[in-house]
C-alpha cells in the first residue's frame, strides 16, 4: 500500500489553495474551474516561490519541442486565464511577478511563509581583499574605453555610445491608422498596411509578421513591448495614412523593442498614382536604417517604378478587403471589384493576382469552375510582372489542383518564396501540398515557417494537422486541433477534422459527440442537429456498419461536388471496394480536382490501397518519371 505521507502537500496561498496531486484549485474551499496549463505552470510557481521560472522551463514541460502549436501565443494564453482566476493584475501582480523577455516568479506567500529576501551583509575581510584590485581593473578599463572612443577603433565610438547597429532581423507593420476622417476609408488604410508589408516580405533577410496577425492590434493599447513579445519581433513600424480626393499622406515611425528605442520617422505627401513608389521607398528606408542585408536583386525589385490607376487601385484594394474575409461571399464580392479594376485598368497586375486568389477560394468552397479561372488569373498577371509572389503562389496551386502537375506546382511554390520569403500563405500552401504528397518532415518544415510568419493566425496554428493526419500520426493531429480550439472554441474547421480523425480512428461515438458539443457557426443548426440524431441511433442500433450507412445516405443527398469523395470513403469502410474504384475511375474521367488531394497520401483511402487497382490509378494521376 502505497503511504499517503508521500503525497505533495496542499499549498495554500491568500484565500487560495491547489491540490497537486488531484490539481484542484479552491477559493475560500470552493472549486474552481481551471485546469491544464494554467494548473500545471501554478504549480511549478508555487513550488519554488521567490524563484524565477523561466520561459525556457515552461516550454520545456509543457510544450515539447515536438509540439506544433505556438509556445508564446499558447503561455500568453495560459498565463491570462491563470490571472483571471487569482484575481491577479499583470501590471500590479498580488501573486504572479512577469519577468520581461525571461519568466515568472511567485511574489506571494505559501503556506504562511513569505519568500525570503536578501539581506546586505558588510564585507568580510576576504571580499576586502578583492576590492581594490577590482577598483584597479575598472580604472583600467576606463582607460582603454577612452583610448578607444579616441581613435574609433572598428566603430567603438559608435557602440558605446549607443550608435550601434540595431539587431533587428524580424519587424511588424501596426495597421496604419485612418486619419481621413472617414470610417468608409478603413479597407485603403488596411490596404497599404497589406502592401507595405508585401514590400518589406521582399527582403530574404527580415522576417516580416503577416497581416493578418498584426491586424489584431488595430487600434489597441497595448504596450508596444507586450506586441514585439506576443509577435516575436525585435521592431515595430506603425504610422497613420489620410486622403483627400488624389493626394495620400503616409507617416511611419520605426521603433526598436528591446530596448525600446526610436529609430527613425517620416512623413509622405504624394499623389495617389505613385502609392506603389512610395510603398517601396518606406521599406527601403527602413532596410537602410536597421542596415539588413539587401541583395542587388531585391533593391531593383524595390526600386521599380510603377504608376497606378487611382480608380483602379481603390477598387483593387476593396476586392482585397473582401478576399481577406475568406469566405465564400467574401470571395464573390472580391472578383466583382478585381474585374472593374480591370476595367479601369487591364494591365494591373495585382487585380489579376487578387482574381486568382479569389477564383481558387471559390474552388475550396466547392466551386470547381474557379480552378481554370484561377490559372487563367494568375498567368495574365505574371505576364504583365513576373516577380508577383501572390501570382506564382496561386498559379502553384492552380497547377496543382486544376492540372495535377506536382513538379510544376513545386517550381511555382519555391519561386513565390523565392520572391518574397515572408509571405506566410505561400509557406502554408507549400506545406498542405507537401503534407498531400506524404513528404511529411518538408511539409512540418513549412508549416512552421508559417506560423512564424503569421503566429496569432488561428488557420495556421491548425496547419499540423494535415502533416501529422497524413503521416497517421492521429494523436498529434488530435492535439493540434484541441489547440486551436483553446485559442478560438468557435473554430470550426478545427471541429470538423477532430470528427474525421475519430472516424478514421474508428472512435465513432467520439465523432457523434464532437458533432454534438462542437460550435458549428454558420451551419443549419436545426438539420446539423437531425442529422447527428440520425447517426446516433444507427450506430447504437447497427454498431459501425450502421453509422456508415447512413452517413453514405446522408452524403448522397448533397449536391456539392465536394463531396465525391467522402462518398467514395465511405463505400471503402463500407467493404464495397467495386462501387468506390467504380467512382474512383469516374472522379479521374471527370478530372475532379479534389482527387489528387487524396490519392497519393491519405489516410482517407488506406482501405484501398492494397488493391492492385489503386496503384494503377495512382500512376495516371501522379506519373513517375523514369
Amino acid at each position: 500500500m502505497k503511504d499517503s505521507s508521500s503525497s505533495p502537500p496542499t499549498l495554500r496561498f491568500g484565500v487560495f489553495e491547489l491540490n497537486p496531486r488531484s490539481g484542484e484549485l479552491r477559493k475560500q474551499g470552493i472549486k474552481i474551474r481551471l485546469q491544464g496549463q494554467p494548473v500545471e505552470i501554478l504549480a511549478m510557481l508555487l513550488e519554488r516561490p521567490g524563484e524565477p521560472i523561466t520561459r525556457d522551463e515552461l516550454q520545456k514541460k509543457l510544450w515539447p519541442a515536438d509540439t506544433f502549436v505556438d509556445f508564446d501565443q499558447g503561455l500568453n494564453n495560459a498565463m491570462k486565464r491563470l490571472r483571471a482566476a487569482l484575481d491577479d493584475d499583470a501590471d500590479s501582480p498580488h501573486f504572479i511577478e512577469t519577468l520581461p523577455r525571461h519568466g515568472y516568479r511567485f511574489i506571494g506567500a505559501v503556506n504562511g511563509a513569505e519568500r525570503t529576501s536578501a539581506v546586505t551583509a558588510k564585507p568580510t575581510r576576504r571580499l576586502r581583499s578583492l576590492i581594490f584590485p577590482a577598483a584597479f581593473g575598472l580604472l583600467a578599463v576606463i582607460g582603454i574605453t577612452v583610448v578607444l572612443l579616441g581613435l574609433n577603433v572598428q566603430g567603438w565610438r559608435g557602440r558605446l555610445l549607443g550608435r550601434a547597429k540595431p539587431n533587428i532581423q524580424a519587424l511588424a507593420v501596426l495597421p496604419l491608422a485612418n486619419l481621413s476622417g472617414d470610417p468608409e476609408q478603413e479597407y485603403f488604410a488596411d490596404g497599404l498596411t497589406e502592401e507595405l508589408v508585401t514590400e518589406l516580405g521582399k527582403v530574404a533577410a527580415l522576417r516580416v509578421i503577416s497581416h493578418t496577425s498584426v491586424n489584431r492590434f488595430k487600434g489597441t493599447k497595448k504596450p508596444l513591448q507586450e506586441i514585439a513579445r506576443e509577435l516575436q519581433v525585435d521592431a515595430i513600424v506603425e504610422g497613420s495614412v489620410s486622403r483627400k480626393a488624389n493626394r495620400v499622406r503616409v507617416t511611419a515611425n520605426l521603433i526598436q523593442a528591446f530596448p525600446e528605442k526610436h529609430l527613425w520617422a517620416e512623413s509622405y505627401d504624394r499623389d495617389l498614382r505613385n502609392v506603389l513608389d512610395l510603398q517601396s521607398e518606406v521599406a527601403r528606408t527602413i532596410a537602410d536604417r536597421i542596415k539588413i542585408t539587401v541583395t542587388p536583386e531585391e533593391r531593383l525589385r524595390l526600386s521599380a517604378t510603377q504608376t497606378v490607376n487611382p480608380e483602379a487601385h481603390e477598387l483593387y484594394l476593396k476586392g482585397t478587403f473582401y478576399n481577406d474575409k475568406w469566405t465564400k461571399e467574401g470571395f464573390e464580392r472580391g472578383i466583382e471589384y478585381f474585374n472593374q479594376a480591370l476595367q479601369k485598368e487591364p494591365r494591373n497586375a495585382r487585380a489579376y493576382a487578387g482574381l486568382a486568389v479569389a477564383y481558387g477560394g471559390l474552388g475550396i468552397y466547392g466551386d470547381i469552375t474557379g480552378y481554370p479561372h484561377q490559372k487563367t488569373a494568375a498567368l495574365k498577371a505574371l505576364q504583365i510582372d513576373d516577380a508577383l509572389a501572390e501570382a506564382h503562389n496561386t498559379l502553384a496551386w492552380a497547377k496543382f489542383t486544376y492540372d495535377w502537375d506536382t513538379a510544376g506546382a513545386e517550381q511555382e511554390f519555391r519561386r513565390a518564396i523565392e520572391l518574397n520569403a515572408s509571405d506566410a500563405r505561400a509557406h502554408a500552401w507549400y506545406g498542405i501540398f507537401l503534407a498531400m504528397q506524404g513528404r511529411i518532415e518538408d511539409s512540418l518544415q513549412q508549416v512552421k515557417s508559417a506560423r512564424e510568419l503569421d503566429p496569432l493566425s488561428i488557420a495556421n496554428t491548425s496547419l499540423a494537422y494535415r502533416t501529422y493526419y497524413n503521416a497517421h500520426n492521429y494523436d498529434k493531429a488530435i492535439e493540434v486541433c484541441r489547440n486551436a480550439l483553446d485559442m478560438d472554441p468557435n473554430f470550426v474547421y478545427a471541429h470538423q477534422r477532430l470528427i474525421a480523425i475519430y472516424e478514421r480512428k474508428g472512435e465513432l461515438d467520439k465523432a457523434i459527440e464532437e458533432w454534438r458539443t462542437g460550435n458549428f457557426a454558420g451551419e443549419n443548426l436545426e438539420d446539423l442537429a437531425r442529422q447527428v440524431n440520425s447517426l446516433h441511433k444507427a450506430y447504437a442500433e447497427k454498431g459501425a456498419r450502421g453509422y456508415w450507412l447512413q452517413k453514405l445516405e446522408l452524403l448522397r443527398a448533397e449536391p456539392n461536388s465536394r463531396v465525391a469523395i467522402p462518398i467514395i470513403v465511405t463505400y471503402a469502410r463500407l467493404g464495397n471496394k467495386d462501387e468506390a474504384f467504380r467512382r474512383l475511375e469516374k472522379a479521374f474521367e471527370d478530372h475532379l480536382p479534389y482527387l489528387i488531394w487524396f490519392m497519393p497520401a491519405s489516410p482517407d483511402l488506406d482501405d484501398l490501397r492494397s488493391d492492385p487497382r489503386y496503384a494503377g490509378l495512382l500512376r495516371r494521376i501522379v506519373p513517375r518519371s523514369e
